[in-house]
């Protein structure tokens, strides 16, 4: 509860990478066992299917549910957010394209809910980087900068790899 309130009060940011944290094994490992990664038509477009091979078919090492500790991590991190603090999105680069969203999905396994989520994926985040004025939000003023998705969010956080339409500097391109 002290260090929860620590980071509340003090603006302190903690920016998790759930995907590679300590304490049990990456959770990149339990994404490739539990998201088919050949499934995914817009990675398949983008990532040579041997790289995709490599990836998904053989790791060098595979584990139980529960060893894996994102979700406890996540649950700490919900109380952070829930005592008014500030948790950010951290992706690593281990996955082009579905990497971040598995970073959001682990944040909403811990207990947050899609609004927590997407607050740390973006205000939180905007914040962090110190470019609140400028992005982060859909506000006058602000870089356009927006995703346009075939499913709600809110309703399930999976929903945010729906991705439809993409505004990158006033352009709108195919998602």
């Amino acid at each position: 509860k002290d260090v929860v309130q620590l980071m509340a009060k003090s603006g302190t940011t903690n920016t998790p990478t759930l995907i590679v944290q300590y304490g049990g094994p990456m959770a990149e490992n339990y994404w490739y066992e539990h998201y088919d990664i050949h499934a995914d038509e817009k990675l398949a477009r983008f990532t040579p299917h041997a790289e995709l091979d490599r990836r998904a078919l053989r790791r060098p090492g595979w584990f139980a549910d529960s060893q894996y500790s994102f979700k406890q991590y996540a649950a700490q991190l919900k109380k952070i957010v829930e005592a008014g603090g500030r948790v950010g999105l951290g992706g690593h680069g281990q996955l082009q394209g579905l990497g971040y969203h598995w970073e959001m999905w682990m944040l909403a396994s811990g207990g947050m809910t899609p609004m927590e989520v997407l607050r740390c994926a973006t205000v939180h985040c905007a914040k962090i980087v110190g470019r609140p004025q400028d992005i982060g939000s859909l506000e006058p003023g602000k870089l356009a900068d927006l995703v346009i998705l075939d499913k709600n969010p809110l309703d399930d956080i999976h929903n945010t790899n729906t991705i439809h339409w993409v505004m990158k500097n006033g352009a709108l391109y195919e998602g």
